[in-house]
């Protein structure tokens, strides 16, 4: 590699990060340079490229910890768009499942067909299953992205049937390998209403989303500010064209103990 390009590679995980690539540990430069490769590659949508702006990828992906050669879980990946980033950054040494249900898939089929479209991600596994038994490769994540998709534990109608909490969560840990991931993104709905505005604004107040998870056996290690939001009041349901993709959002690391 020239002077002159790795001066720009260095650059470019510095204004992903924040932070100085010449001050982080070896394995740490060798991840931001893998997720800034990822979110920058040739080919990816502009759909795409135009959500990076509000999901800010590269920061959250850095802040789970992905990293070349692992074992990505996208839980509810809806159409795809971390599924993509994450195959890409793991790369030919790390292994992607992507999973969904039967009641997503009439919102996301147009945007899956795309995505799948021309083997652009042939090695990435599609998973297709419901909560009740949702045929998750065991011990087998390094990560488990749950984005926008936790606070769907409190929804239920006639397209979404409720969803056996504990059942969910005892295939979910399973999954998992000790010491892995779960990292979790989700709509902010206001302080002390619990799961409630899940059900009308497709919401969850954050405090109650952290202690729900650590109850079946995660531990939490950090938040990210990085999706915060102070101009969004959490009155909106998150669809509103006046907050979609803007919503104020959590993201929460959180571990599978290692002796487990």
């Amino acid at each position: 590699m020239t002077a002159f390009r790795r001066c720009r590679l260095l650059a470019t995980v510095a204004a992903v990060t924040g932070v100085s690539a010449g001050l982080l540990p070896a394995a740490e430069v060798v991840s931001s340079r893998a997720i800034a490769k990822a979110v920058a590659a040739e080919g990816r949508s502009e759909a795409d490229q135009k959500r990076d702006t509000t999901s800010k990828p590269a920061q959250v992906l850095e802040f789970f910890g992905l990293k070349p050669g692992m074992t990505v879980i996208d839980l509810f990946g809806g159409g795809g768009y971390y599924t993509e980033l994450a195959a890409r950054a793991v790369g030919d040494a790390g292994k992607v499942y992507y999973h969904t249900n039967h009641a997503y898939l009439p919102f996301i089929e147009a945007e899956l067909e795309m995505r799948f479209s021309d083997d652009r991600l042939d090695g990435v596994v599609r998973i297709v299953s419901e909560t009740d038994d949702m045929r998750l490769p065991e011990a087998t994540a390094d990560l488990m992205l749950m984005v926008m998709c936790y606070h769907d534990l409190y929804v239920s109608g006639e397209d979404w049937p409720a969803i056996d909490r504990e059942r969910f969560w005892r295939q979910i840990y399973a999954a998992i390998k000790p010491g892995g991931v779960l990292g979790v993104v989700d709509h902010i709905a206001a302080p002390d209403t619990g799961s409630t505005a899940a059900q009308t604004l497709h919401r969850i107040d954050k405090s109650f989303a952290k202690a729900d998870i650590q109850s079946v056996g995660f531990v939490f290690e950090a938040e990210s500010g990085v999706l915060r939001n102070p101009d969004d009041d959490h009155t909106l349901i998150v669809f509103n064209p006046e907050i979609r993709r803007r919503t104020d959002r959590f993201v929460y690391r959180f571990r599978k103990p290692a002796d487990e």
